[in-house]
């Protein structure tokens, strides 16, 4: 006995076969499509939202941002207007100056790996150019060194203590993070 519905059941020689139509199998799959779609968004979706967000700032920016804004390492020192003003022409003239010299740093080591990856390296050339490598940051330190000085001169008694304090409190990890050690 056949039956011509294609919903129905077909008997065939003792055999019973369930058909289904078409239509359903192609809304079922649709369905199983949309749901490992949506699950696909939403791991997207909370997978950014734990990342950056816009208008917020990580990291080393976050941390320069703080100080610039008076919520960092500084707020405790009570800083004259006078020392702000002199502090951020001070900062403003070592990032001048140390610019050409973190460029020219940044195209010493890109030399450096390429010297390193070469075919046959050549032992003296990586030598000179770790000479220059070091010779630069040498330079930079110095540089860093004797504004450091120069903004610490400017401080009273009482602020080169409390950065004192600070600097003691960052190496045993108790202090605010990002600060270099040797800031002043």
């Amino acid at each position: 006995m056949i039956c011509e519905s294609p919903t129905r059941m077909i008997v065939t020689s003792g055999v019973f076969h369930l058909t289904i139509k078409k239509e359903k199998i192609k809304q079922m799959k649709t369905k199983i499509l949309m749901i490992v779609m949506l699950l696909g968004i939403s791991t997207l979706l909370v997978a950014q939202s734990t990342g950056n967000v816009p208008g917020k700032f990580h990291g080393k920016m976050a941390q320069g941002m703080k100080m610039r804004d008076g919520r960092g390492p500084a707020q405790g020192l009570n800083l004259t207007d006078v020392q702000k003003a002199s502090f951020k022409s001070g900062i403003m003239a070592i990032q001048k100056q140390l610019q050409p010299l973190k460029n020219e740093l940044g195209e010493l080591e890109a030399h450096q790996k390429s010297l390193v990856m070469a075919e046959k390296p050549d032992q003296g050339a990586i030598n000179k150019n770790i000479e220059k490598i070091g010779a630069l940051r040498v330079e930079m330190a110095k540089i860093q060194t004797k504004h450091r000085l120069e903004m610490r001169a400017q401080l009273t008694d009482e602020q080169r203590l409390k950065i004192d304090l600070m600097k003691g409190k960052m190496k045993d990890g108790k202090g605010p993070r990002g600060m270099k050690r040797g800031m002043m």
